[in-house]
């Protein structure tokens, strides 16, 4: 089994699109006026208008609701992507050293979502994501 992607329900599919795009420095790929897939070397960010939610099953998902995930992204240099978009997004806590060996900063998309973007700077964490 592996991963596709990680689908993220907007309430302003237009402004969520020009985060990841933004963020990541990747196009995205409108595969409908609903519906856009930003692909990164390690993964995708699929977006979805709300409107895309009664496809599945009406109110299965709800834009401006998550509380629980953080959609990380791996750098090579979290200081310079922190001073490249400190002045563009919603910055939830500056660069700072986590416990486990990375770098990070975490910001918040358009809709609420937590995104962190880290750079490994112990040898043990560098370690740890050479096979990915």
């Amino acid at each position: 089994m592996k991963l596709a992607s990680t689908r993220l329900i907007a309430s302003d599919i237009e402004s969520m699109v020009a985060f990841y795009e933004l963020v990541t420095g990747y196009r995205a790929d409108w595969l409908a006026p609903v519906f856009a897939e930003i692909v990164t070397p390690g993964a995708v960010v699929a977006i979805g208008s709300a409107e895309t939610v009664a496809l599945f099953k009406e109110g299965s998902a709800e834009p401006r609701a998550n509380k629980t995930a953080i959609l990380e992204f791996m750098v090579s240099d979290v200081d310079a992507e922190f001073a490249r978009l400190k002045d563009h997004v919603e910055v939830v806590h500056e660069p700072k050293d986590l416990p486990w060996g990375n770098r990070t900063v975490q910001l918040s998309d358009p809709e609420g979502t937590r995104v962190a973007l880290y750079t490994p700077v112990t040898e043990a964490a560098r370690h740890r994501f050479s096979g990915r």
